[in-house]
């Protein structure tokens, strides 16, 4: 799929070609992966209409959501998310687990998400697939799930409970050295409260929620300081805008 490169020079691109060549796992911290998030969301802010994200994108953005999964170890998405967007193994198309493979990554990435409740919907696809890895960040209440897919849990004490934790736990037992978050907002507020974010991809659809209490990207408590992004690069296709930011440090 071809797209029009605006930023940082003008021409044509494929999503395929740019995105192969992001080389995510090479930027891991030494105690963290390289977190990147993705995104898409109305002109006026909103992340979801009737209360799913698939409703903004486009095929523009479906193609990027797909290739972005196949550049890292890892998927972070919280339990609401996995719950309404029916979550299954992230990588399914066999051309995009050869891809993955030849790049010397798992055929499909892991998947991770952190509930403090302990509740995980069970009845998904993911929890379904008994090929599907998953790891759960939770407290030492949390019984084994009864399900197909393979469930590892890692507990911990509510205060010790972090996306730092859940983080550095990733990069050292299962060697996760870039790892993408699909959502939902409270995920990514707290990634962004705690440091974590190392880039974020946004899709800007060319609609307007006009108000409503949809989500928006981030919700909860505000930042100390905002966050300064710096513009990696803009594509254009069909009136949407496909924007990769930086999170600077400092």
């Amino acid at each position: 799929m071809e797209l029009r490169r605006l930023h940082p020079t003008d021409g044509s691109v494929a999503i395929a070609d740019l995105l192969a060549d992001l080389r995510l796992v090479e930027r891991a911290h030494g105690d963290r992966p390289w977190v990147v998030t993705n995104f898409a969301t109305t002109a006026d802010g909103r992340a979801a209409i009737d209360g799913r994200s698939g409703p903004i994108g486009d095929e523009g953005d479906s193609e990027l959501f797909r290739r972005l999964r196949t550049q890292v170890d890892a998927l972070l998405v919280g339990t609401n998310t996995l719950r309404v967007e029916r979550y299954r193994r992230a990588v399914r198309a066999p051309d995009l687990r050869a891809e993955r493979e030849a790049a010397g990554l798992a055929p499909s990435p892991l998947m991770a998400t952190v509930t403090r409740s302990g509740t995980l919907p069970l009845d998904i696809p993911l929890f379904e697939d008994p090929d599907a890895r998953v790891v759960v960040f939770t407290t030492a209440e949390t019984p084994e799930p009864d399900c197909p897919a393979s469930v590892e849990l890692v507990r911990h004490d509510p205060a010790e409970l972090t996306l730092t934790t859940a983080l550095r736990h990733l990069r050292e037992h299962h060697d996760v050295r870039a790892l993408l978050c699909e959502g939902g907002p409270t995920l990514m507020s707290a990634l962004l409260n705690e440091g974590l974010v190392d880039e974020l991809f946004l899709t800007l659809a060319p609609q307007l929620a006009g108000g409503g209490t949809a989500p928006t990207m981030t919700t909860g408590a505000a930042l100390a300081e905002p966050a300064t992004l710096e513009l990696v690069w803009a594509l254009e296709r069909a009136d949407s805008l496909y924007l990769r930011y930086a999170v600077r440090r400092g």
